[in-house]
């Protein structure tokens, strides 16, 4: 089988190519933007029509622009118009399997969300750029006339993240993390390690009677709070000991917003409202679909978190 995997410079394409490149009865090929001597990769700009030596069975659309911040022309050409292109690509390749690497975050709202299912309600508004644009791509895959599933996974962590951790991490470390404290329980979450997800993109991708949308996590919900201050204890980073009121940092998110958007500040802002929201709300999912079309989740909460902090202990500070 052939697979041609988007985004394979990113953390999970890159972690699928790595995982699965020795698989008996597998051949891979990466593309993304970044430039790698490999010759099983192609560097290329998935916003722009592209074609390749290389006739894929199945297509797994990883690539995207997961940041949480940013201009929303960057999130339209690299989530929208680039899956418009991979689209284009498999219809001129007889139709292969495409597989739409989507986010959970287009169920989000502000507030507790527990048990949300495939067919919960998404939109018509968006947490934010990032959550439009994916579901903006999930559109565009519903079109596609050839087969195609959809999976939207939650929180990916792991070795190579980039994304989710470092932003955590980076806060912890310079003392700029607060605890959000709310009325009522701690916010609870569902994660998912990225060699879970891998794993049951593998799935998809092989088993041709798989189809439709698909909620992906470890099934594990965690308290995150308490999930955070146990990465830190075992990373040896200070816990935080700030407390700030869900009212004051969605303030304060909102004004820092704002001042970045009037300005055209570089970067990021320091604190955004939907990484409040991470703090202070709970989402959990119903993954009662995958379970019984792909099975359990591979590898267990607990195995992925130690992976994770083994691998981040080699990290430069």
């Amino acid at each position: 089988m052939k697979i041609l995997v988007t985004g394979a410079s990113g953390f999970v394409g890159g972690r699928f190519m790595t995982r699965c490149q020795r698989r008996e009865g597998l051949s891979l090929h990466g593309v993304a933007r970044r430039p790698i001597a490999d010759p099983h990769y192609t560097a290329l700009d998935l916003s722009q029509p592209f074609d390749l030596p290389f006739a894929p069975d199945v297509v797994i659309h990883a690539a995207a622009r997961a940041t949480p911040w940013g201009r929303r022309s960057d999130y339209l050409r690299d989530n929208v118009d680039a899956t418009r292109q991979v689209i284009e690509f498999c219809r001129r390749r007889s139709l292969p399997r495409l597989v739409y690497v989507s986010s959970s975050s287009v169920f989000y709202r502000e507030g507790h969300q527990f048990g949300l299912t495939e067919d919960s309600p998404i939109g018509p508004r968006f947490v934010n750029d990032y959550a439009a644009t994916k579901y903006a791509g999930e559109e565009l895959v519903r079109a596609y006339p050839g087969p195609w599933v959809i999976v939207r996974p939650r929180a990916v962590f792991g070795p190579g993240d980039t994304v989710l951790f470092p932003r955590i991490l980076a806060a912890a470390r310079s003392g700029r993390l607060p605890l959000v404290t709310t009325v009522g329980p701690p916010a609870v979450g569902d994660l998912i390690y990225v060699d879970t997800l891998v794993d049951y993109l593998l799935a998809v991708a092989t088993k041709p009677d798989v189809a439709g949308c698909y909620n992906l996590t470890n099934n594990q919900p965690v308290v995150i709070q308490d999930f955070l201050l146990d990465v830190f204890a075992r990373l040896g980073l200070p816990a935080p000991t700030r407390r700030v009121s869900l009212r004051t940092a969605m303030t304060a998110a909102a004004v820092t917003e704002a001042a970045y958007r009037l300005l055209h500040l570089p970067g990021e802002p320091l604190v955004t409202r939907f990484g409040v929201g991470v703090f202070a709300w709970s989402k959990t999912f119903n993954v009662a679909r995958a379970i019984a079309d792909l099975g359990p989740p591979s590898v267990s909460l607990a195995d992925g978190v130690e992976a994770f902090v083994r691998w981040q202990r080699k990290q430069p500070a």
